[in-house]
């Protein structure tokens, strides 16, 4: 087993509920990008207006791929919190079909890093967007 598929494996096995609940599973890490791929499938139970994902679970789905982007190429990460988040909806993040999630480290500083994430829906289409401002917390040593 190669080290991403090691890392991958790692991070769905330690994935909190929320990103089970919504259908989430990391198919891809770059180390070199900083990069971070999930395929998420809401469930309609997370929805409204029949199949229209609820914005705050598109912005927890945008946050997860990019705190991974970070967590899961950076070994001396201990923690990533978030100080800032801005979701741009721009278009209908739909339910019970596979969406494409991908994050990635724009810059990271020793305490602080600058973070971006998309979501496409299934025919290739953006449909929303995230910029992250995060503290580190990194491992001692």
């Amino acid at each position: 087993m190669d080290d991403v598929t090691a890392r991958i494996e790692r991070l769905n096995s330690m994935a909190p509920d929320f990103i089970r609940l919504l259908g989430g599973t990391i198919t891809d890490l770059d180390v070199a990008l900083q990069k971070a791929v999930f395929n998420f499938t809401v469930p309609l139970d997370y929805c409204h207006s029949g199949d229209v994902v609820q914005g705050g679970f598109v912005t927890a789905m945008l946050d997860a791929a990019m705190s991974h982007a970070l967590f899961g190429t950076c070994d001396d990460i201990a923690n990533i919190a978030s100080l800032d988040i801005t979701t741009q909806f721009v278009g209908i993040c739909r339910g019970a079909q596979p969406l494409l999630v991908s994050g990635w480290v724009k810059k990271a500083s020793y305490r602080t890093g600058f973070l971006e994430a998309s979501i496409h829906d299934p025919s290739g289409e953006l449909v929303a967007t995230a910029q992250s401002v995060a503290k580190l917390s990194r491992h001692p040593g």
